[in-house]
């Protein structure tokens, strides 16, 4: 319910039928509403809604260095590094953003899993908080795509290429499908004569028309927002300078909450102190919470 915007709220609740009750669900640590607004911390804040906050984690085990550093970065500190061999949190330093993108295509092509047995399409997500760069998500879907799905044909649109195999995501809600914003599949087939390519989401196949590629897009490497309220065994995360811009405290916290059992972060600590220390994105001038106390 955090990502809930002003306007969606309004549409949502005169909407509802009287009397009726609501439950939100959301974490107000994580990223905020692309559209204005803070609806979510402001109906908390304003202390005129019954609250309940959970404390037992289920994702992790109880002594997760992921947990751990979750809480740490949330309270401005910077998280532990510790690269224990039994750790579920792993930092590799890499100065140039070059070598941030080397480093990230060894890591998912081979070493994690080598060392892990993580599917490397499957187990394996790569976020990003730009897309533009080095090591953007549009760069890094290019390389990710050659190391782990070769195809010699190749189906090219809006700069894009799609082939067979390839791990796709939906970009807008189409309710004619039944597919949705961030939902994920694979290329099953690209039917040339037809023009038609067959996404396999969630055990489902789903028909695309060449016309309607414009919806998807590759998902090798996605942005962290696209990927908040999703979760997968493995994320890999490019923390640089070159990010600067998009370095927020909420953003590296939701990052590192998407990771069920592990989370490496490729970077600079300069970049990481960065992420840490900047929580402005946090202020946004509303009045819900002051009209919700006043009615009191």
């Amino acid at each position: 319910a955090s990502m809930i915007d002003t306007y969606l709220m309004y549409s949502l609740l005169k909407a509802l039928p009287d009397p009726i009750c609501v439950i939100f669900v959301g974490d107000i640590n994580q990223l905020p509403s692309v559209g204005p607004g803070n609806v979510l911390k402001d109906m908390i804040s304003s202390r005129t809604l019954p609250v309940t906050i959970l404390t037992e984690i289920f994702r992790q085990a109880a002594g997760s260095a992921i947990i751990t550093n979750a809480h740490l970065v949330n309270q401005g500190q910077f998280p532990r590094l510790y690269n224990g061999h039994d750790s579920d949190f792993f930092f590799i330093e890499s100065a140039e953003a070059e070598q941030v993108l080397n480093e990230v295509i060894k890591l998912v092509s081979q070493r994690l899993p080598k060392r892990y047995g993580f599917d490397p399409k499957k187990e394996i997500q790569v976020l990003a908080p730009m897309k533009k760069g080095v090591i953007g998500t549009a760069n890094l879907n290019v390389a990710l795509q050659q190391l782990l799905n070769p195809q010699a044909m190749a189906l090219h649109r809006g700069g894009q290429k799609f082939q067979v195999g390839d791990k796709v995501m939906q970009l807008r809600n189409d309710y004619k499908r039944e597919v949705f914003n961030g939902d994920i599949g694979y290329i099953h087939s690209i039917d040339a004569e037809e023009q038609q390519l067959v996404i396999c989401m969630e055990e489902r196949q789903i028909i695309y028309d060449y016309s309607d590629l414009d919806e998807l897009t590759l998902a090798y490497a996605i942005s962290i927002h696209k990927f908040q309220g999703s979760e997968c065994p493995c994320v890999v995360m490019p923390v640089h300078t070159s990010h600067f811009m998009l370095l927020h405290r909420n953003l590296l916290y939701t990052g590192i909450t998407r990771g069920k059992q592990l989370v490496v972060l490729v970077g600079t600590k300069k970049a990481l102190a960065i992420a840490v220390k900047k929580d402005d994105v946090k202020k946004r001038y509303t009045g819900l919470q002051q009209t919700l106390m006043e009615m009191i």
